[in-house]
């Protein structure tokens, strides 16, 4: 039998907060491995690239694939923070334009220590927009800036 997982919301793993927040909702099957991530870029992320031709840039679809992996990630475990260690074998397979929907796919493959690898995918109507290897560094959380200092006892 089947279990049907929730769609969450991405800031119940990721600090990310908009404008960088690209991930609208979030499926994590396998904490740790696998996760599944659904964005629809805004018209914002359109603007100057390219007048006349809007089409969503690259960096931005990679982006989106390295939040779904650290969803995966940050389910199974959130005493870190995973950053970006490396990005290869990028390929780009098709132009997403305003109203398209990203469906990213991510697999984590290895982790030693601090540092993973993992792959990612997106999708639009089923047509593979972008595949990325990425490779990942965990570092320790650093304190909230916002977050009140505490105050020494006398």
């Amino acid at each position: 039998m089947w279990a049907i997982l929730p769609h969450m919301d991405p800031t119940v793993f990721l600090p990310h907060r908009p404008p960088f927040l690209l991930l609208d909702d979030v499926i994590v099957p396998e904490p740790g491995r696998i996760a599944t991530g659904i964005w629809t870029p805004g018209p914002e992320r359109f603007k100057g690239h390219f007048p006349g031709r809007p089409i969503l840039p690259g960096v931005l679809q990679v982006e989106a694939i390295a939040q779904v992996g650290a969803c995966a990630l940050l389910a199974e475990d959130n005493r870190g923070l995973p950053l970006f260690g490396g990005i290869d074998k990028v390929r780009w397979k098709k132009q997403v334009a305003p109203g398209d929907t990203l469906t990213i796919e991510v697999t984590l493959e290895t982790r030693r220590r601090n540092i993973g690898k993992g792959r990612g995918k997106a999708f639009v109507n089923g047509d593979l927009a972008c595949d990325a290897q990425l490779m990942f560094i965990i570092v320790p959380h650093s304190p909230d800036p916002e977050e009140e200092p505490k105050s020494k006892e006398t």
